[in-house]
């Protein structure tokens, strides 16, 4: 019986340590959970689902404020007939929340049914499948000084939880509240990078509307001028000077069309990145002998992942473009498109078998006379991304996009 005796504390130890460890990983296993899940809702409803395995509890809740400073039910665990059943007495406000907004809820706290006002009829329910709740526990989630909402664990008994317990509760408050205050975050930056990618390429479309449409009607109204000036001491230049505002007129229109379909979305609206290229391609299938043949090639065939807004945006008009001037102007029977992804970057590459040019020559001009790989040039940088063209006079043209995602 001594020796018996004399082994109990070390077998309470060893029973206290193990406990400790397993409340370690646990406490482990969320922390790398919420830092890997994007979706808060998604990595609350695995927290929960962890924290009251981990209580040996069954149920829980969780309220976050929105925008608004309103509590809203972000994720739910195992909640019983009486509440699942009665969405309404999942809403509105309660003790643990008006203590939390006022400010009073400093810390994890057990609130048996006497106080609830949400589950006061929970344990008093009539029908015996409904695991009335007799209490819960509720801990607030912060970010710093910023309240962010309230988790909530239940039992079926009057069992309350114990300081222990509760210190568990608020260091997995304390966690959630840093991955809800980073997903904000990330959501936030998001949202800052697609405002500027819109007033970059906003800025964009209006120089190059300035380079092209408005240097362009302003050669017009110079024709116009002369042909009015020589219209009757010298009507065949007048002539000649009213072709030529009509052929600036044309081409000004061309590019105003071609403006205006790069301030739509449409190709990519409902469409993912590669789909949109598809139905480019569709769009430019050969009508006749001297239209070139398009390739289409996209790697990975399955699961090619998906990308910003911007950066698809951008693509598809990069290519869009591309193809475009292998088509009217490089004279070229056979254009391969190339959209390829792996890890870290996305690669484009347009490629045909035209007249090409020279390269140095054109680097040499005013780009102002080749807004279309100017514009190239600029959606690429806008995106972070390199561009290499490669071509001499009877060889071809070979484009390539280089942009990281």
């Amino acid at each position: 019986m001594q020796h018996s005796s004399e082994q109990q504390p070390v077998q309470q130890e060893t029973t206290s340590l193990l406990k400790r460890n397993h409340d370690l990983a646990v406490l482990h296993t969320i922390a790398a959970y919420l830092n890997h899940t994007v979706d808060v809702h998604t990595a609350l409803q695995e927290v929960l689902a962890r924290v009251t395995d981990l209580l040996g509890l069954q149920t829980g809740w969780v309220w976050l404020l929105d925008e608004e400073g309103l509590p809203l039910l972000a994720a739910a665990q195992a909640l019983p007939p009486y509440l699942s059943e009665h969405p309404e007495r999942m809403t509105g406000y309660c003790l643990c929340l008006d203590t939390f907004l006022d400010g009073a809820l400093e810390g994890a706290a057990n609130i048996d049914v006497l106080r609830c006002s949400r589950l006061k009829n929970a344990e008093r329910d009539s029908d015996p499948s409904s695991h009335g709740l007799r209490f819960h526990a509720s801990v607030p989630i912060y970010a710093g000084n910023i309240p962010l909402g309230v988790l909530n664990v239940a039992s079926e008994d009057w069992r309350e939880l114990a300081a222990p317990e509760l210190q568990l509760l608020h260091i997995i408050s304390d966690q959630i509240g840093l991955s809800v205050q980073r997903a904000h975050l990330s959501t936030e930056r998001m949202q800052a990078a697609a405002r500027l990618a819109t007033i970059e390429e906003r800025n964009r479309l209006a120089r190059e509307i300035h380079d092209t449409l408005a240097q362009g009607l302003t050669a017009i109204t110079l024709q116009l001028e002369t042909a009015d000036a020589l219209a009757e001491s010298r009507p065949a230049r007048a002539r000649d000077a009213i072709q030529r505002a009509l052929t600036l007129a044309r081409h000004s229109l061309e590019e105003a069309r071609r403006s205006v379909m790069d301030l739509r979305a449409t190709p990519l609206l409902n469409h993912t990145l590669p789909e949109a290229l598809a139905a480019l391609i569709t769009s430019n299938h050969p009508t006749d002998t001297l239209t070139p043949h398009i390739h289409y090639t996209c790697l990975p065939t399955e699961r090619f992942p998906s990308l910003p807004t911007r950066i698809e945006t951008g693509l598809y008009r990069i290519a869009q473009e591309a193809l475009t001037n292998a088509q009217k102007h490089a004279q070229s029977t056979q254009i391969n498109l190339l959209l390829y992804a792996d890890a870290q970057t996305i690669h484009l590459l347009v490629q045909d078998n035209g007249i090409g040019f020279d390269t140095e020559q054109v680097a040499q001009t005013d780009q102002r006379a080749h807004f279309g790989l100017a514009g190239m040039s600029e959606r690429v940088r806008l995106l972070g991304g390199t561009l290499s063209i490669e071509s001499t006079p009877g060889t071809g043209t070979s484009i390539a996009v280089i942009i990281p995602c």
